[in-house]
Formats: structure tokens, sequence, C-alpha cells
């Protein structure tokens, strides 16, 4: 079974500075002010939050999500148990 993943790399698309971060599992980062240039990065209209835009992971919940709807296309359900 996959694991989900707490660390992303947030790329910032103004100066390409690149930053390893945590990411909590019990909320999104809606804004992060890049270690580089000191911009405010804000989530894409279709994102929920700055790791699912600008990192090398998406947000623990949308991990967890595409998880789930993987499980739930297989037929023994082999990957959740």
């Amino acid at each position: 079974m996959a694991e989900i993943e707490l660390t992303s790399v947030l790329t910032c698309p103004q100066c390409g500075h690149k930053s390893s971060e945590s990411m909590p599992t019990d909320s999104c980062l809606y804004y992060y002010e890049c270690q580089g240039c000191g911009s405010l990065l804000k989530p894409l209209p279709e994102d929920c939050c700055v790791f699912c835009s600008y990192g090398s992971v998406p947000c623990p919940p949308i991990q967890q999500a595409r998880l789930d709807a993987a499980c739930e296309k297989t037929t023994d359900g082999g990957c959740c148990q």
C-alpha cells in the first residue's frame, strides 16, 4: 500500500527557488512566502493549496483522495488491505 508523503519541494514560479517543506496533515497552506525572492505564493484557481500548485507532491488530503479512488477501482480491494 502506498504511503502519504509529508514533504514537498515548493518551486517559486517567479525566481525558481526550491524549498523542501513539511506539509500539514490537518489543514491546507494557502499562503507561502518564497525564501528566495519574497514573493507571496497563493494557490492557482483550480488548486486547494500552494503544495498542489507549486509542490513536487500534492497535499496529504489530495494524496489520500487519489489513493482512495485507486482502491475503489480494484476488483479485489487488494490495495487497501
